[in-house]
């Protein structure tokens, strides 16, 4: 599917009237964005306001009742997840999804699965390029521990880790399925202030790598800090959309998180 993708366009991702359904309740009610090639854009809004069930509906978890997804030129609405992460999406969760008994470098090398030829027969028959292709992704996999600062632990059952050092491992299991999108859930959940400040220090160093990113985040000076573009929800609703000052002026977003808590 990569290869019928455009990968010139500007816009990366354009989400048009989404709506989603739970029973009688509109989770999402006609929400329409797009982000450009290249930013961060922070999802923000008080609990509730629907923004991981819009990140389930770009990744394919949660199809949507109406409304189109665009990505790259190419509508994804109906796409199966394995597809979207080939095609350039990856993301990652609100709580973290690591297999704890696998190493930091495992865990890493289960992200390249979907760039690898090899596949079952490969890994038993051991040809020489199914050996070359598995030294190249050892080295792929280190290097990406390498960029999150997590050489040290490479070799460290993933479950071992704390909290901190475990997110930034699912940010280099996702960068290893080489995304042109990435989507990160709350990644800055649990996290002391100075694992903050190396969180958005590395959202900085993967935007740099030319690496798209949209984030729901709760921590506002995170969210406001790193990001080009803020879309606000609340209640399932688009309340605003603009650059972190905008947004900060913007009266309906104030209400919104007073009236909220």
């Amino acid at each position: 599917m990569a290869d019928e993708i455009n990968p010139m366009s500007e816009e990366i991702l354009k989400v048009s009237s989404l709506t989603k359904m739970f029973g009688g309740v509109k989770a999402q009610d006609d929400i329409s964005f797009s982000i450009e090639q290249g930013i961060v854009c922070g999802l923000i809004g008080p609990n509730g306001a629907g923004k991981t069930t819009l990140f389930n509906m770009i990744t394919g978890i949660y199809p949507p009742d109406e409304g189109e997804i665009t990505f790259l030129g190419k509508n994804i609405r109906k796409i199966p997840v394995y597809k979207l992460v080939s095609a350039g999406i990856a993301r990652t969760f609100q709580h973290v999804e690591l297999f704890s008994s696998m190493t930091l470098l495992e865990n890493v090398l289960v992200g390249m699965h979907v760039r690898t030829k090899s596949g079952f027969w490969g890994a038993v028959t051991r040809m020489p390029w199914v050996q070359k292709e598995e030294k190249k992704s050892v080295k792929t996999a280190e290097e990406l521990l390498e960029f999150t600062g997590l050489t040290e632990y490479a070799h460290r059952p993933a479950g071992d880790l704390p909290v901190g050092r475990q997110k930034m491992a699912e940010i280099a299991r996702a960068l290893a399925s080489q995304p042109t999108l990435l989507l990160l859930d709350e990644p800055a959940a649990g996290l002391n202030a100075v694992e903050t400040e190396a969180l958005g220090d590395l959202i900085q160093k993967v935007k740099q790598r030319g690496v798209t990113m949209m984030l729901v985040e709760h921590d506002m000076s995170l969210a406001m800090g790193i990001s080009d573009k803020i879309i606000v929800l609340d209640r399932g609703k688009k309340l605003a959309e603009g650059t972190p000052r905008e947004v900060q002026n913007n009266k309906d977003v104030m209400e919104a998180y007073l009236g909220h808590g």
